[in-house]
């Protein structure tokens, strides 16, 4: 498969999906020293949080972490504008919207993917985010190919078709549907089969769309065979936590055709130090950060042992944890 060139890196051709309790900002730190070209997004932060309930803190990132892109949820154009110019001015170059989570706590909010039913709507939200966002950052849209007894070769086109007329030229696509009513969130990543077809189909039918699919990735080599059936993009979702060695410390190489060595695990874990250092100065406990990296020796000898540990000092101190560091020096030097 043709790589691209370093000088024309698209870091949407691999990125890291958007999930709520686990892609803060340490996730993202630890991510970008697997990778310094697979795009991270943001957990999912409603437009009510930031225009309402004024919790700007919720767009603080760490300058490391680019390129890095904000997800929105809401249903307000109005009130998306305003969030999405608030994400802009925090330097988001990219603000996604979400119409894809099938949470009921979502659902109560008549936004993610019940907002498949109304893509009049969705396109009103997004006209309203570029609006207000200019040039300032990229506006996308995230979403499903339907919801319940909606027929997706029908609600995906639509929703397609309501995006371009909003001036949106990105769309992630999970290849599956959603059902709001009789599976939980976790089933509805796993239940709805997936329908990778579809999605490629829309590829042809919009070619004036960057089209990226997400959806039962588990392996960069699956990511590779994506891209290779015409794809822009590919999100990686859970498999990017669990293994993140996997998924990402050769995705420089494998996806971006960068010429740089496959990060190292144990220089990743000297290299978050100060990330989880800056954590605990903050009042955090040790596992607030260290949850994130409990995968980063996955597959390897020794990874149960660096889990264990990693949990069993929850409210560990900086000297626990170089402990740990300094029995990594030992057990990999070779």
């Amino acid at each position: 498969m043709s790589q691209p060139s370093s000088s024309t890196v698209e870091p949407w051709r691999l990125s890291v999906a958007p999930m709520m309790d686990w892609t803060d900002s340490t996730c993202r730190q630890f991510h970008r020293h697997l990778s310094r070209h697979t795009l991270l997004y943001t957990e999912m932060v409603t437009s009510a949080a930031l225009v309402r309930g004024n919790a700007r803190h919720l767009l603080r990132f760490d300058p490391v972490e680019h390129p890095v892109a904000l997800q929105l949820g809401g249903s307000d154009p109005v009130e998306l504008g305003q969030a999405a110019r608030m994400g802009a001015d925090e330097g988001y170059a990219e603000v996604n919207l979400n119409v894809g989570c099938p949470s009921d706590r979502v659902q109560s909010g008549c936004f993610g993917a019940v907002l498949m039913k109304t893509p009049d709507l969705v396109g009103d939200c997004l006209s309203a985010m570029r609006a207000a966002t200019g040039a300032d950052a990229e506006i996308t849209v995230k979403c499903r190919l339907g919801v319940d007894d909606q027929d997706p070769e029908t609600a995906l086109p639509a929703l397609l078709e309501a995006a371009r007329a909003a001036g949106v030229t990105r769309v992630i696509i999970h290849a599956r549907k959603a059902w709001l009513q009789g599976l939980s969130p976790k089933e509805n990543r796993e239940v709805p089969p997936l329908d990778y077809d579809l999605a490629a189909r829309m590829i042809t039918a919009y070619p004036d769309l960057t089209i990226c699919v997400n959806g039962g990735v588990a392996t960069l080599d699956q990511a590779e065979d994506l891209l290779a059936r015409g794809f822009a993009g590919v999100m990686v979702g859970r498999a990017a936590y669990h293994a993140p060695v996997d998924i990402l410390a050769s995705a420089d190489r494998r996806i971006f055709g960068q010429t740089t060595a496959d990060a190292d695990p144990v220089d990743v874990a000297f290299a978050m130090r100060p990330v989880i250092a800056a954590h605990l100065a903050r009042g955090g406990r040790l596992i607030g950060a260290t949850r994130h990296i409990l995968g980063l020796f996955a597959g390897k000898p020794g990874a149960r042992a660096w889990r264990r540990a990693l949990s069993e000092m929850p409210n560990g101190t900086m000297d626990d944890f170089d402990g740990l560091l300094n029995g990594l020096v030992e057990r990999y030097a070779a």
